[in-house]
């Protein structure tokens, strides 16, 4: 048996992983571009990472890699020369994909540019035209009514031209061939929780694995999102059979509780997981039904691939204010949370690592376990949830039942179970099971 569950400072490790995000957080990324090379390039420094290049024009699916998207200064100028917005101040000033501008222009024109929050008059949104040459600028609601009548000054320094998408893949071999997707997207700008986060765990948690002996292989996508799984199963159809199981990471960092958003299979292994550790986690927490809108676990579980990939996050998507705006900083990310999302993270691979079916070798009436240590030298006082985990796991191993179908029916958490299998292997009343044993 594994344990993936190893003692940490839960305060160095949380100090590490957002001094990470602190590293990333001025990068300018995009679904393309220099940023998100750059980006790849600090993480692996910390990870084997394999870069590749997917060239503009290619076409995966019923998408087309497209052009190119760098850049390097914007700012409009006020009809005094001021700069009324600068992109060095923030790199979500501009709206993503921007095509170069450099002209002169009555305010009224330019408001046609500008995406503000009314709503949220002090925040910057976050706006992309990915798919649409057209050019853009995000600001503050409240900034943009200080703004006088008159010709200001734009310009946008940038280029969109044939290159390529930039993707990295860090996979990690086990025992078997069977494996397990880690993925998280790196096309976000100066985001914290969104998903930066997501990026510190997925890049830990490789750091970690890869100093173990581990029955899966592990495959770790760093791609942009949307478009980088499409290239990544448009390119990669001879590896997709192997993923067995798989979590999108993202959102990780912030206060809310854990959210579990099931596959598209609804109770795969990996859903039966994150459900079994969410429910003994101690905390609150939502699970819910797979929806074709979020992130990439819908390009995962589109019905050609159909793969057990659910997403493990906190607060989900778009329900929480600070979501895609400049309040999403490093100041809304907790060490705390990201240690704990961590935690949780390792628990699920856990499950997934130790699951298995064995075989009672004293099936018949229950087996002494006071002769083998195994039950309390004083009896009548009750039984305790160690003493529980052992019966039930003598009476469900009959090679049909795995550790985490005798957790969930016996309402105890999957290390309890896991342990008392191990002692009652090193106790001589189990041993692994085959595929023979299992048949009816």
């Amino acid at each position: 048996m594994r344990d993936l569950m190893p003692e940490f400072d839960a305060d160095e490790i949380g100090a590490e992983m957002l001094q990470f995000m602190e590293e990333l957080f001025p990068i300018c990324r995009s679904i393309t571009g220099d940023g998100v090379r750059e980006t790849l390039r600090r993480i692996g420094e910390r990870i084997p990472l394999e870069i590749h290049e997917v060239p503009t024009g290619t076409q995966v699916f019923d998408w087309t890699i497209p052009k190119e998207w760098n850049i390097r200064d914007a700012y409009i100028e006020d009809p005094q020369g001021r700069r009324v917005l600068d992109f060095r101040e923030s790199n979500l000033h501009v709206v993503g994909y921007s095509v170069p501008v450099d002209k002169r222009m009555p305010l009224s024109e330019l408001r046609e540019h500008i995406h503000t929050l009314p709503d949220q008059p002090n925040l910057i949104p976050y706006r992309t035209s990915y798919y649409s040459e057209t050019w853009g600028f995000c600001m503050q609601h409240e900034k943009l009514q200080e703004l006088e009548d008159g010709e200001y000054v734009v310009r946008i320094d940038s280029s969109l031209e044939q290159g390529s998408l930039t993707y990295g893949e860090c996979y990690l071999p086990g025992e078997t061939d069977a494996e397990v997707l880690i993925s998280c997207h790196c096309c976000h700008p100066s985001i914290a929780n969104d998903n930066l986060s997501g990026i510190a765990l997925a890049t830990r948690l490789a750091e970690y694995l890869g100093g173990l002996s581990v029955h899966h292989s592990y495959r770790f996508l760093f791609i942009p999102g949307t478009i980088g799984s499409i290239a990544w199963l448009a390119l990669n159809e001879d590896k997709v059979q192997r993923i067995q199981h798989g979590l999108v990471v993202a959102c990780v960092g912030d206060p809310g509780q854990p959210t579990y958003k099931r596959s598209r299979k609804g109770d795969a292994l990996i859903d039966r997981a994150a459900a079994l550790v969410l429910g003994h986690s101690g905390q609150a927490h939502r699970i819910v039904d797979f929806s074709p809108y979020g992130y990439d676990e819908r390009q995962y579980c589109s019905p050609g691939f159909d793969l057990a990939v659910g997403s493990l996050t906190r607060t989900p998507y778009g329900e929480y204010p600070e979501y895609h705006t400049s309040a999403d900083d490093l100041g809304f990310v907790h060490p705390e949370s990201l240690v704990d999302s961590l935690r949780l993270y390792l628990q699920v691979l856990d499950v997934l690592e130790n699951d298995a079916a064995y075989i009672n070798l004293s099936p018949r009436g229950e087996p002494q376990l006071g002769k083998r240590g195994l039950y309390p030298a004083v009896g009548a006082q009750g039984v305790g949830s160690e003493l529980m985990a052992r019966l039930w796991v003598l009476n469900l191993s009959d090679g049909r039942h795995s550790l985490l179908d005798i957790a969930e029916r016996a309402g105890l958490g999957f290390p309890d179970v896991k342990e008392a299998a191990r002692v009652l292997l090193d106790s001589g009343l189990l041993r692994p099971a085959s595929i023979t044993d299992a048949s009816p």
